[in-house]
């Protein structure tokens, strides 16, 4: 790291941190790297990480997502965004999940899904597969379906997704995430999801199907993550 005579480290992280945001590196929704890995990049402490962390938190340029990390945030991330983040690890607590889009296109509806979208069978959807990591082992793996319409030329892999997927279609299509519903259920991993979380066909996997909405009750998304069940969890709190 190139110090700048007299200046506190802290301030030089925040430049350090600033300067992807501000280059386009990092956008809105993205997952900044954890303190104790920029620590390790900058030669400095964590506590020094932590202070510049916090100042960038105040300025509103990064969002802290207490137990899963700290996040751009170009949008108001006080909304509900965060109520559909509710994974964690197989303890049940808290954890990192980084992720990455592994594969997206275009592809005809089925029936099934473009009738809980209301929707023309065979219209276009945005197919997108994401899996998600603990370290740098998989944990799970979301295979979800987007009303294509909505969300023109997301297909391309010139538009960056972020960690957190609705930041994107807040902050980039002005489309608010207004509602989910959910159902938990357990299988045996096919042979795709197998392959993809490096286990057996036919271990034990959590499945959540969540169902996403707009506007006016309109469906625009249908996803379902599978998790591993030695790795994975999910959670919830009835108020």
């Amino acid at each position: 790291m190139n110090r700048q005579k007299n200046k506190p480290l802290y301030r030089i992280v925040e430049d350090y941190i600033v300067s992807f945001i501000d280059s386009g590196e990092l956008v809105s929704g993205d997952l900044i790297p954890s303190e104790p890995q920029l620590a390790a990049t900058l030669a400095v402490s964590q506590g020094t990480v932590k202070k510049a962390i916090d100042n960038l938190v105040w300025e509103k340029k990064l969002y802290r997502h207490q137990g899963k990390g700290t996040y751009v945030s170009r949008i108001d991330f006080n909304n509900s965004l965060f109520k559909y983040f509710s994974y964690g690890g197989a303890e049940g607590k808290d954890v990192r999940i980084d992720k990455k889009t592994s594969e997206r296109h275009i592809e005809n509806g089925n029936r099934v899904n473009c009738l809980k979208m209301v929707i023309p069978t065979h219209s276009e959807l945005l197919y997108i597969e994401r899996i998600g990591y603990i370290d740098t082992k998989p944990a799970m793996v979301e295979y979800s379906r987007w009303r294509a319409d909505l969300l023109p030329g997301l297909e391309s892999e010139d538009i960056h997704i972020p960690d957190l997927f609705y930041a994107v279609v807040v902050d980039k299509y002005n489309i608010p995430i207004i509602k989910a519903a959910e159902t938990l259920t357990a299988e045996g991993a096919t042979e795709k999801t197998a392959a993809i979380l490096n286990i057996e066909v036919n271990a034990p996997v959590l499945v959540l199907n969540r169902t996403t909405y707009t506007r006016h009750n309109q469906v625009i998304e249908i996803r379902t993550t599978k998790g591993r069940g030695d790795m994975f969890s999910y959670k919830t709190e009835i108020n």
